[in-house]
C-alpha cells in the first residue's frame, strides 16, 4: 500500500469521525437550508483542482491521463456547486434538482480521479497538489456522503418545485 493510499484512508475516517459526531446527529434539526450552504461553498473551491495541470504545484510527468479528467472534472463540480448554491439562495424550484446534479457529478469525478490516480501512478507527480488526495478529497467525499444523506432524508418532498412549502 502507497503513502497516498494511507493519507486517503486515515483522512477519510477522521472526516467521518467529525460528522459522526457533529453533524450527521444534528440534521433533522438543522434542516437542509442551514446544512448545504457550508458544503456546497466548500465544494466551490474545487477549482484547485486546475493545480493538477500547474507547473510547479506538480512534477514534470505527471500523467495526464489522470491530471486533465481530476483538473476539468473539479472545476465543472465547482461551478455546478455554485449554481446549486444560487438556486438555493434564491430558494428557486429547480434548487433541489441542482444539488441532484453537483453531488452525482462530484462524487463521480472524485471515485473516477482516485481510480485514475492509482491505475496511472500519479502520486510521486503530484508535488505541491499531493494534499488535495490525502487532505481535501476525504473532506470532499464525506461532506457528498452528508449531502446524499440530506437528499434523501431531511429534504421534504413537498419542498420541492412549491412556494411556500419550507
Amino acid at each position: 500500500m502507497n503513502i497516498l493510499t494511507i493519507n486517503l484512508l486515515f483522512s477519510t475516517l477522521v472526516f467521518w469521525v467529525a460528522a459522526r459526531i457533529y453533524v450527521l446527529p444534528h440534521l433533522r434539526g438543522w434542516g437542509y437550508e442551514r446544512v448545504l450552504p457550508p458544503i456546497l461553498l466548500l465544494h466551490a473551491t474545487r477549482h484547485l483542482g486546475l493545480m493538477f495541470l500547474a507547473p510547479g504545484a506538480i512534477y514534470e510527468g505527471l500523467p495526464a491521463a489522470f491530471a486533465r479528467p481530476a483538473a476539468f472534472g473539479d472545476l465543472i463540480a465547482a461551478m455546478l456547486a455554485l449554481l446549486a448554491l444560487a438556486a438555493l439562495q434564491w430558494r428557486h424550484p429547480v434548487g433541489r434538482l441542482f444539488v441532484w446534479i453537483f453531488n452525482v457529478e462530484g462524487t463521480v469525478d472524485l471515485v473516477v480521479a482516485i481510480a485514475l490516480a492509482t491505475i496511472y501512478r500519479a502520486a510521486p507527480y503530484m508535488g505541491a497538489a499531493y494534499w488535495i488526495p490525502a487532505f481535501w478529497v476525504p473532506a470532499l467525499l464525506v461532506t457528498h456522503y452528508i449531502m446524499f444523506v440530506v437528499l434523501l432524508r431531511h429534504w421534504p418532498r413537498a419542498a420541492h418545485g412549491r412556494k411556500g412549502s419550507r
